[in-house]
């Protein structure tokens, strides 16, 4: 099933939207969490925040490998995607190897850093009408992150 007309432009799939959001739950609520808690669970909710951020950024960096793997046999730039595919899980490794309140400032810094690339390789690859959604989820990602770096 299609989720883009010809022109790129998304396809009326309000559950592809549903899920978006959805996974911004985890993101938004230990963001808050991290805020409540007694100091002493504070590094825990950090460490749950920031390893669930680094996830994002990998599911990121694995829609690219979809996109290439769409694009093989039709288009010479599918390499691009394979390549960028594996860059967001490698940065976001030391997000959660650094101490809670740089890990998730990196994490945001990352969340942004992956936008502003898939922006120029979404439209590349004709699928620039996501990029209302994405830069949503992207935002609110990277504010989580931050709000909980602000935390600590």
């Amino acid at each position: 099933m299609p989720v883009s007309d010809s022109g790129g432009k998304p396809l009326e799939q309000p559950y592809i939207h549903n899920l978006g959001y959805a996974g911004l739950i985890p993101l938004v609520g230990l963001a808050l969490l991290v805020w409540l808690v007694e100091p002493g669970l504070q590094a825990w909710v950090a460490l749950a925040l920031a390893s669930y951020a680094a996830l994002i950024t990998s599911f990121l960096g694995g829609i690219h490998w979809g996109i290439g793997w769409s694009r093989l046999a039709r288009a010479p730039d599918a390499q691009v995607h394979f390549l960028w595919g594996v860059v967001p899980s490698l940065l976001a490794w030391p997000g959660l190897l650094m101490p809670p309140h740089a890990g998730l400032a990196w994490l945001g810094l990352v969340l942004i850093v992956c936008y502003l690339v898939d922006r120029k390789l979404y439209a590349q690859a004709g699928l620039g009408g996501w990029l209302k959604l994405r830069f949503r989820l992207s935002a609110v990602a990277a504010l989580s992150c931050f709000i909980g770096a602000g935390a600590l």
